[in-house]
This record gives structure tokens, sequence and C-alpha cells, in this order.
């Protein structure tokens, strides 16, 4: 009996070898960078589509993650950015263990010195200040750094007289630095307050994710507050809240969709309509100063 098995397993093992091959022999490799997978919708469509289609899925229009060069390519007019504090780098103030070593590979990965790049451009001819968040450069935590950049960016706008534009992405304040990153959420509020108070236009474009510290400051602070189509926007997160109020929240809680229900956000933009959007109301809102 025993010898009647290892003949049959042998028989079996024999044919999925064989199986295995035929399947090897006659394998197609796919390129990576040949064909897009949305993760909402799980439709698969050409690479180049996805990428003419300003990366949002052609089938659900789900706005997938780009990174601040290329929102930036898609926003300003040719060769008008001029970059602010491009050097500004994190010193590790806590002595974080490791976080030097992240934040090198990070550099190295994005070609970035930090999670935001700030400066100035011009939108169909109206100039502006800008503020890109990069979520590859962990997730667009609020560090020192973030948080100067964008201080700075307000302080120079309300000194020329100009709008500002910041597009957010973020996981919330930058643990590895601590308290130094939660008084961000201040600084950079305290500099919006003061470009207001000038009587200056502040535009915030929410992107996917905005959340915690950025979201409590000035993420929610703009004058006119836009958002991309079911981004998620949030302080804490679903299953903390729901634990803290013994409530189920609604499904679309968070979502872009939510927020302009609730008077939280102002209007939802598709990206392919963003450029010519903000350039109408930089028109808009545009006046002399005196």
């Amino acid at each position: 009996m025993i010898k009647l098995l290892e003949d049959l397993f042998k028989k079996v093992k024999t044919r999925l070898e064989d199986s295995s091959e035929d399947e090897h022999k006659n394998h197609v490799h796919i390129p990576d960078d040949l064909l897009y997978k949305c993760p909402r919708c799980q439709k698969v469509t050409f690479m180049d589509a996805f990428v003419d289609n300003s990366k949002v899925c052609p089938e659900c229009g789900y706005h997938a993650r780009i990174s601040c060069r290329e929102r930036l390519e898609m926003l300003a007019d040719n060769g008008s950015f001029i970059e602010y504090d491009k050097h500004m780098k994190s010193q590790n103030p806590l002595q974080f263990p490791q976080y030097a070593e992240k934040v090198a590979q990070l550099k190295q990965l994005t070609g970035l010195n930090d999670a935001v790049i700030t400066g100035e451009c011009e939108i169909m001819g109206r100039k502006t200040v800008v503020g890109i968040m990069d979520s590859r450069f962990m997730m667009a935590s609020m560090g020192s750094v973030v948080g100067e950049k964008i201080t700075r960016a307000f302080e120079r706008a309300t000194r020329q007289n100009l709008p500002i534009i910041l597009f957010t992405a973020s996981g919330g304040a930058r643990m590895q630095e601590g308290i130094l990153s939660l008084m961000q959420m201040a600084k950079t509020s305290g500099a919006a307050s003061l470009h207001s108070e000038k009587g200056l236009l502040y535009i915030t474009v929410l992107t996917d994710p905005t959340t915690g510290g950025v979201t409590a400051s000035f993420a929610s602070l703009g004058d006119i507050i836009i958002a991309e189509p079911k981004v998620l926007v949030g302080f804490a997160g679903r299953r903390v809240i729901e634990g803290t109020i013994k409530q189920r929240l609604p499904d679309d809680f968070q979502s872009a969709e939510f927020l302009l229900e609730h008077g939280f956000a102002d209007m939802i933009v598709e990206r392919k309509e963003m450029r010519r959007t903000l350039a109408e109301l930089l028109k808009l809102h545009a006046r002399e100063v005196v």
C-alpha cells in the first residue's frame, strides 16, 4: 500500500513539474511600467493613458498620489517657478534613533530635502506663492523644516502682497521631532493669520491624505478650501473616534464629499480642472495694493 502511494505521489509531482515548465516557457513578461492597476476599482489600464489623464483612473476617477514636482508641472506656467529655502534641512534636534539615516535615504529616493517645496510662480499669468507637500517623504509629516518653510512662504507672500496656495498631503506631526513638531502648528497658523490681516488671499487644496496636525492647523485656515475628489481628510483615525464617542461613523466620514456637505470645504475640483480653477480664483480676488 505504501509503495502504491509513493508511485502515485511521484506521478502527480512529475505532472506538476511538467505543467510548471510549460507555463514558464509560455509566460510573457509584462514590464512593470506598462500597465496601471487602480487600487480602488481594480481595473487595469495602460500606464501611458493613466499618465496622460493626470494620473487619474479613467474608469472610476481615483486621484492617485503624485509627487510635488509632478504637481508643480501641472500647475505652474513654464519656467515661472522660483523655489524658496531649497537647501533647508532637518538637524535631528532630539537625536531620535535612526532618524538621520531615514532622512538620508528619503533624500536620495525623492530628490527632496524634506516633505514640502515652496516658492513663487505664475498660474496662467497670475503670480502667487505656492507650497506643495509630498507624501513620499515620511508621509509628508510636519517637522521643523516643513513648518519653517511654510511659515516663511506666508511671510514672503505677506511682504510682497501676494496670494498663497498650499497643497496639503500629510500624516500629521512628525513624531521623531516631538514637541518641536507640534510647535509648527501654532507657528504656521500665526503666519497665516498675519497674511489674512493684510487682506490677502489664502487657498488650501486638500489632497490625499491630509490628516493630523496639518489638518488641525494651516490646512483648515484657507479663505477658500478646495479638495480633490474622494480624498481622505481628518484629524484622528476612524477607530479612535468611534472608540471615543461609542458610535459608528458614516461610511463617507472624513472624505472630501463629507467635508463639502458639512461646510468644511468650499468645492471639490478634479485634477484636470485645478489649474484653470485656481487661475480664475486668483483673477477674481486680485486687488490693487495702495
